[in-house]
């Protein structure tokens, strides 16, 4: 049995008008949109749920301090000790704290050593300012990206 062939070839005049075709039909169904107006309905309760967050990151309730409560985003401190010895870690910090009393410090402990790290910055650049700054104090330290507290905000009743 033979087997049947397909010779007809579509002229490329006849697929160039096809192509065409096709992209006007595109075009318009993407021209075709009419432009809107959206309205937000927000429930009742919204605008005092909103204020009642802002004075809990303020501070102002739910059981915690002002400094730990709120949102922690990620950020950079300046580790200024690194060793296993604790009474080290604990001078160091009131050390640092006798010269920057404003700012906070952190002592974190993994197995075996103690890690003393400063500040709460939320770019690096701030932490290398503050690094230079204390190479008088501190002569070994590192700037570390973790989780940071952040600064209390202030709420003015403008």
């Amino acid at each position: 049995m033979k087997k049947a062939m397909f010779d007809y070839k579509a002229p490329v005049s006849l697929i160039k008008h096809c192509f065409l075709f096709l992209l006007l039909v595109a075009s318009e169904q993407s021209f075709a949109q009419t432009r809107g107006k959206v309205q937000v309905m927000a429930p009742p309760l919204f605008d005092t749920l909103l204020a009642k967050r802002a004075t809990l990151n303020a501070g102002g309730g739910g059981g915690g301090s002002g400094a730990t409560s709120g949102y922690s985003s990620y950020g950079y401190r300046v580790q200024i000790y690194n060793g296993s010895s604790r009474s080290a870690a604990f001078s160091t910090q009131d050390k640092f704290n006798k010269e920057f009393p404003e700012m906070r410090t952190y002592i974190i402990y993994r197995e075996p050593n103690f890690k003393v790290r400063a500040g709460d910055f939320r770019s690096r650049i701030e932490a290398e300012r503050m690094k230079e700054q204390l190479k008088a104090w501190f002569p070994i330290m590192f700037i570390i990206s973790e989780k940071i507290n952040p600064p209390k905000t202030v709420i003015t009743n403008d």
